[in-house]
């Protein structure tokens, strides 16, 4: 099942941080700082805010001790994002950003409930340096 989400005119912005252009040998490309841990209300703006770029954005995967309960797709602007649920350890600050060819991008996940000073801290770093 879909869930069917608000324009993403009416989203709030990404809380969201990239590593330069050109930084393609990073393993992690950049730092969100999601307001909640709900993804069908936090996936839209993240999507909506990345860079063109980094083209159509098909499947997401996250961690399953990262976030609540969510569909197995969601409508995003006018196309379909599959979520993909793991349970990986070593991921579970991360989320996957997979274009239809599976080519993939990284994020780390900063919790939405870290306070602002060290979260602005950690996202400025990720994008700096990468991870």
């Amino acid at each position: 099942m879909a869930a069917v989400l608000q324009p993403p005119s009416a989203l709030p912005a990404a809380r969201l941080r990239l590593a330069p252009r050109g930084a393609v040998s990073l393993r992690v490309l950049g730092a969100w700082w999601p307001r909640s841990h709900y993804l069908i209300t936090e996936l839209p703006s993240l999507i909506s805010a990345l860079p063109e770029e980094w083209g159509k954005i098909a499947t997401v995967t996250v961690n399953t001790q990262m976030w609540a309960e969510a569909p197995g797709r969601i409508l995003v602007g006018h196309h379909v994002v599959r979520l993909l649920r793991e349970s990986v350890w070593q991921r579970r600050h991360t989320v996957g950003l997979f274009e239809p060819d599976h080519y993939r991008r990284d994020l780390l996940v900063v919790p939405p409930e870290l306070a602002a000073a060290d979260a602005e801290y950690l996202m400025a770093a990720v994008a700096a340096y990468g991870l």
